[in-house]
């Protein structure tokens, strides 16, 4: 997927390293001659033959995955091990031909969405190094961020693959829990825990994504016309300066997309969210790394963690079994958004916090982060976030979360979402009421607004079933050529219905340039000469409407 020979890409990456100057984003880098060695060999291969989709490509590992050579430490010195295998997820990728430069820093034990709670140093944030990277995974989102690597490898049992992402403004990709293997990662919670992924754009997110992941059943395809379900405006309440706006533009950027909005109640969702950590489900960190702390009350550990972990212990079976109930209960009411909606669209996360914030308040601005990605996991859901602009300066980011194994269908919201819409033209029937106007509704359009041409245009009735007209420009430097105003409509459609639209368009019609009076051009239903010349000149009439006695509607 890279235009790079591996040896060049490998170059440039420890090229990057060293320009960019933040060590606290790894916690340890493979030798250079070793990883050069490693990249000629991938060369080798390809140059022979062998199909190694990936290669050319590098990337970054959160340490709390393993790979065969480097130590894991989860974020803490003391807990460090060898592993004598790559995880599978890791395997996968590298079996791709994609190539391994070194493991990241982390909020320790995967514990954290803010990316301070690491004795190996706070991750900064690529933007401002004055505020958060977002965590867990803050050393594989700020490596892509920075573009040291193509992609990177982080976990996520909160949000630690989505807010870090939101905040750097690239793709975080949390596929379906249990998806992507996790043997060979350091559980946080065993049974939430999924492998994420890191990129700067959608495309290669998700076939990272896909090359690592098991064969998985899949929903069907998204509809024409998605359904996307949007928080009602007091569940929007908290976010920060700018960023309420934000989401507005958001989901009119979406619906403008040719996406149906529905607004509903997430209270459900909201209050499972509040499980996570408040709840009984905390037993399950003390279950992965609580003894060890115990144990080893002199390490290097970091205080928010480990009273994080160690309070896991004091919830009782009975605890768990209530929360269980209580859980299931929620997901009855709060799991309908999916019967009835696509996905749902949220803010990634609620702010960007300062360093000095955080650590004024390291569990409240932590709690406050994770409002719209706690529910997630808890429901083996599917999750998507994507950038969607920037707030004074920062990156403000949008997510998408479905039912389990709708990965594909958020994948094709989120490139209708990255893709703008495309307006075109129409004059005869595609208008509003005209028996082709079915087609652009089918492909996903939305009206936008009434339009004339400027005065250098002329229309025919077409010999044709059904009925339809022809636009054609008239050559203004012919004095006797007269054209004339002519009255349509503008539709807005996603670029993907619109590259639909052109290639399954019938001769004579066609689609090209046409200059609205207002000065704007657009493209346009236009149509080949040759078919004119049995025509009807209609122009007098102004518009398709008026010719079939219809007037305006």
């Amino acid at each position: 997927m890279s235009s790079y020979s591996a040896a060049a890409r490998v170059r440039a990456a420890f090229a990057r390293i060293r320009e960019a100057d933040r060590p606290e984003v790894w916690i340890s880098v493979r030798p250079e001659p070793e990883v050069l060695a490693e990249a000629e060999a991938i060369d080798e291969r390809v140059a022979a033959g062998e199909r190694l989709p990936l290669a050319g490509l590098v990337f970054a590992v959160k340490d709390n995955i393993d790979v065969q050579g480097l130590a894991t430490t989860a974020g803490c010195a003391a807990y460090s091990y060898r592993p004598d295998r790559d995880a599978a997820c890791v395997a996968r990728l590298r079996a791709a031909g994609a190539i391994v430069l070194g493991k990241t820093n982390l909020d320790q034990f995967a514990t954290g969405l803010v990316g301070t709670r690491s004795p190996f140093g706070a991750v900064r944030n690529a933007w401002d190094p004055a505020r958060i990277s977002g965590g867990s995974s803050s050393g594989s989102a700020v490596a892509v961020a920075l573009g040291e690597v193509d992609f990177a490898l982080g976990t996520d049992t909160a949000g630690s693959g989505r807010v870090p992402a939101a905040l750097q403004g690239i793709v975080g990709v949390k596929p379906t829990v249990r998806s992507v293997p996790t043997s060979g990662v350091v559980p946080a919670c065993r049974s939430l825990d999924c492998v994420t992924v890191f990129a700067p754009e959608l495309t290669l997110a998700r076939a990272v994504a896909e090359t690592m992941g098991d064969a998985v059943p899949v929903l069907p395809a998204l509809p024409a016309r998605p359904r996307v379900a949007v928080p009602v405006a007091a569940q929007l309440a908290g976010l920060a300066e700018g960023w309420s706006e934000a989401f507005a533009a958001a989901v009119a950027r979406l619906r403008a997309c040719g996406v149906e909005i529905v607004e509903v109640d997430i209270s459900p969702l909201l209050e499972a969210a509040t499980l996570l950590y408040g709840g009984a489900f905390v037993a399950e960190r003390y279950a992965a790394v609580g003894e060890f702390i115990e144990k080893h009350p002199d390490a290097d550990l970091d205080p928010t963690v480990a009273a994080i972990v160690l309070a896991g212990a004091a919830p009782s079976a009975a605890d768990l079994f209530r929360d269980q109930e209580r859980l299931e209960q929620l997901g009855a009411e709060g799991l309908a958004v999916f019967d009835a909606c696509d996905a749902l669209l949220t803010p990634t996360t609620t702010g960007h916090p300062t360093l000095a914030e955080v650590a004024a308040d390291p569990v409240g601005v932590n709690s406050r982060l994770g409002r719209y990605t706690n529910f997630a996991n808890l429901f083996g859901l599917a999750a998507l976030a994507v950038p969607a602009g920037l707030v004074g300066g920062l990156p403000f980011g949008v997510m998408f979360t479905g039912a389990p194994h709708s990965d594909a269908a958020l994948a094709e919201l989120a490139a209708r979402f990255a893709a703008p819409p495309v307006h075109v033209a129409v004059f005869g029937a595609h208008l509003r009421g005209q028996p082709l106007n079915r087609q652009l509704v089918g492909l996903g359009g939305a009206f936008a607004e009434d339009v004339r041409t400027a005065p250098e245009y002329r229309l025919l009735a077409l010999r044709t079933v059904p009925a339809k007209p022809g636009l054609v420009r008239v050559s203004t430097s012919v004095a006797t050529a007269r054209g004339a105003s002519i009255e349509g409509e503008l539709w807005r459609l996603p670029a993907a219905g619109f590259a639909e639209l052109v290639t399954t368009l019938p001769r004579p019609m066609a689609i090209g340039p046409v200059a609205l009076a207002d000065g704007r051009t657009v493209p346009g239903f236009l149509c080949e000469p040759a078919a004119l010349d049995d025509a009807e000149d209609i122009t007098a009439a102004g518009g398709w409407r008026v010719h079939l006695g219809e007037g305006r509607e």
